[in-house]
């Protein structure tokens, strides 16, 4: 299996300062990347150009300026250059599909956050010093860095990345051949409906409750904000203030992020080791959160129709909220590493289908909690329904594949 560990990051002042130089200097290496590639395609010759071609230029400009890219991995370099390639080749193919295209931007020194090792030895090494009891990580340029470890890493150690978040600095190491940890079986299934006054129900019965911690800050998130739109949105110098209330919406957005994460590890444990098979809903939550369409008025040019939108504003700020594609992710990771089985199946109708007589109507949801078939009169809460109705479309499904 290959996982993800990603671990606290404590370097000293001197690091710090050689750690903002990186990613500013692969910042400006991107950025370069990116105009070359416009200027050569708004030439008259219309060339496009591709990753090797940028690549075989970074001996030049290493040996150019020494001071600066000169001292960083030449690994790394690549890597950000790939990550420019990525960009475009998304791009094209969003072209293709008749997407919305979103061309690659030019970064900011404070949006260019990431600078990948592409191989553990070149240009960096985990555990630098075994023969000390701290663990440190070696950067090219930057040093031996303490690393708060916190967990044991297992497997073979292939990927290492440098992460700003704020003020706090994260190495996430990418390991391949993670062995398996599994867990004895339970013999217990389940299916689960996911929710946003609940933030999940079991087919047992069993109501997990929303935190909703954006709404437990949002009084201090909105004032934080507040304050920070009294500052110019483009200035080409911010002043302490200016800084201190970025970094402060920055720390409360963080914070949220934070609680949320841990709340879907922990949710996600105790599923996994509760049950043997989980059965869950196949959710496109980057649809369902899209913004409704503007509806014009055929009667009068220049005039919209209601559409939704404020109403649909609030869903979507829920739905976000509960984070359930991060939650799944989590739920699939975990069950795999402890020997489960995670099943997703169609979504459709799972809280419109009476479990008593299979009638599926809208109408049966007579509100967000209640179910009550219009055919034979059964009545219950509306995620238990849904969550049973999950359970009964993962036996068919694994029916199917037996």
């Amino acid at each position: 299996m290959i996982r993800a560990y990603k671990f606290l990051l404590r370097p000293t002042a001197g690091q710090t300062v050689a750690l903002r130089d990186m990613l500013s200097d692969h910042c400006s290496l991107y950025n370069g990347a990116l105009q070359e590639r416009r200027d050569a395609y708004r030439h008259v010759s219309k060339t496009c150009l591709r990753y090797g071609d940028q690549s075989a230029q970074l001996r030049e400009i290493r040996a150019f300026d020494p001071e600066r890219q000169g001292r960083w991995s030449f690994s790394s370099q690549q890597a950000t250059l790939r990550r420019l390639d990525k960009a475009f080749q998304a791009f094209f193919r969003r072209v293709k599909n008749g997407e919305t295209p979103g061309y690659p931007r030019f970064k900011g020194v404070g949006h260019f956050d990431t600078v990948v090792f592409p191989k553990d030895g070149d240009g960096c090494r985990w555990d630098s010093t075994p023969y000390d009891r701290q663990t440190r990580v070696r950067l090219q340029g930057v040093g031996h860095v303490r690393v708060h470890q916190h967990r044991t890493v297992r497997g073979r150690v292939k990927t290492i990345s440098v992460k700003r978040e704020g003020r706090r600095w994260y190495v996430v190491l990418s390991c391949d051949d993670v062995p398996a940890e599994p867990l004895p079986p339970t013999g217990a299934v389940a299916g689960i409906d996911m929710g946003t006054t609940h933030f999940l129900t079991t087919s047992d019965g069993e109501h997990i409750g929303n935190p909703k911690f954006l709404d437990r800050m949002a009084d201090e998130l909105a004032e934080a904000q507040q304050y920070l739109a009294t500052f110019p949105r483009r200035t080409r110098q911010r002043s302490k203030r200016h800084r201190a209330a970025a970094r402060k919406v920055a720390k409360l957005h963080t914070k949220i992020q934070r609680q949320r994460a841990d709340s879907h590890h922990k949710t996600a444990l105790a599923l996994v080791r509760e049950y043997d098979t989980i059965a869950h809903e196949r959710l496109n939550t980057a649809g369902m959160t899209r913004t409704p369409k503007p509806k014009p008025d055929p009667d009068n040019n220049g005039v919209f129709l209601p559409n939704g939108a404020a109403a649909k504003a609030g869903l979507n700020r829920s739905i976000l909220d509960a984070g359930w594609a991060q939650f799944l992710s989590i739920l699939a990771n975990k069950a795999e590493s402890a020997g489960r089985h995670v099943i997703e199946v169609d979504a459709r109708n799972t809280s419109r289908t009476c479990l008593a007589c299979g009638h599926v109507a809208k109408e049966n949801r007579v509100t967000q909690a209640k179910f009550a078939c219009t055919a034979c009169g059964f009545t219950a809460n509306a995620d238990h329904v849904g969550a049973t109705n999950v359970l009964n479309r993962a036996g068919l499904v694994l029916c199917d594949v037996a």
